[in-house]
């Protein structure tokens, strides 16, 4: 008789043409990753060509329980029986800015820098944290190595592999700077491809999390005090910033950006208030903009100021960011706003 992991590991294309499609979206909260499963008669090269699904929304916090359907696309595209977005379908609003023939023309390129925290289950505990105590002070955990400086490294490992086996653009991880902290970045990516990437790396993390009997945590401040928050830096830009006079147009594009600050802030992630309060990052009040400046709100490499081209980076967006939400608006202001 095989164990449990011989069969989920079994190989299909031994025995039949059919395949399992797993349809996933985010639930009522907007953060909630959801998924379910069904069979494809077939190879499907591309989520476009998946049937469309439907769901219990009534079940997710999404639809009143006299009409629940909810109509599901392959990957966060759920909609009304009539055809309207549902309100949590950030993506629809964004895929509509991606496809402005001025957005196109600029190919904005995106990095993101997903930060998360890995909890204890059942105690709501940072990964190698004492239970009900704290460690040793911030300073050895950033990018460390060893049994009392990383902990959770089969989880990163294992998501890292599985996220390029899957095709996403990850490009990296890194232990962040509290224990139990982790990060790790897509891109880069065009478009509304970054918000497909991260939210499906998402789904990858989460899923290996369950595996492992961990809790992964999107909290801008999981721990008070002295200890850092999870964010979700975003690194941007477009053709004309990567071509040679780009700082200029960098310098342009950060101008509208604090012109609208305000805005951006209240779309950046729930709870950012907590994170974002000078101390371990930049203040949400002030809007600043520097070369090699961590403790601002956008930040410009020293590269792309030497090379007079690049891109730039906006610090402020929570982990618990929706990309779609992040991305295309970074888009609409510095592509099709106009002060």
């Amino acid at each position: 008789m095989a164990n449990l992991s011989d069969l989920v590991n079994l190989n299909l294309s031994d025995s039949t043409e059919k395949i399992i499609a797993e349809y996933i979206w985010i639930g009522g909260s907007g953060m909630d990753v959801r998924s379910k499963a069904r069979t494809i008669s077939g190879p499907v090269n591309d989520p476009s060509k998946l049937p469309k699904w439907n769901y219990d929304g009534s079940s997710t916090g999404q639809a009143p329980g006299e009409d629940s359907e909810v109509i599901l696309y392959a990957i966060c595209d759920c909609y009304t029986p009539a055809g309207e977005p549902i309100p949590t379908n950030k993506r629809h609003n964004a895929a509509k800015i991606f496809s402005n023939p001025n957005v196109v023309a600029e190919e904005p390129w995106y990095g993101l820098e997903q930060e998360y925290t890995l909890l204890q289950k059942d105690i709501n505990w940072p990964l190698g944290w004492p239970i009900g105590g704290f460690p040793g002070p911030q300073g050895p955990y950033y990018c460390g190595i060893g049994a009392g400086k990383a902990f959770g490294r089969d989880i990163v490992d294992a998501h890292y592999k599985a996220c390029l086996y899957a095709g996403i653009h990850i490009s990296g991880i890194n232990g962040e700077v509290m224990p139990g902290q982790r990060e790790f970045q897509v891109g880069p990516s065009v478009g509304i491809a970054s918000g497909d990437e991260l939210w499906v790396a998402h789904y990858i993390l989460e899923r290996t999390c369950e595996i492992a009997g961990v809790v992964v945590s999107f909290d801008p401040k999981p721990i008070p005090g002295d200890w850092n928050g999870t964010g979700a830096h975003t690194n941007y830009s477009t053709k004309s910033m990567r071509k040679v006079g780009g700082y200029e147009v960098i310098k342009k594009a950060i101008e509208k950006l604090g012109l609208r600050h305000k805005e951006h802030i209240e779309a950046y992630g729930e709870g950012n208030e907590r994170r974002l309060t000078g101390r371990h990052e930049t203040d949400i009040n002030t809007f600043k903009w520097g070369v090699a400046n961590r403790g601002a709100s956008i930040r410009v490499g020293r590269d792309t100021e030497k090379e007079g081209k690049g891109y730039f980076e906006d610090r402020r967006p929570a982990s618990n960011m929706d990309p779609y939400v992040v991305t295309s608006m970074i888009a609409e202001t510095t592509i099709l706003w106009n002060p």
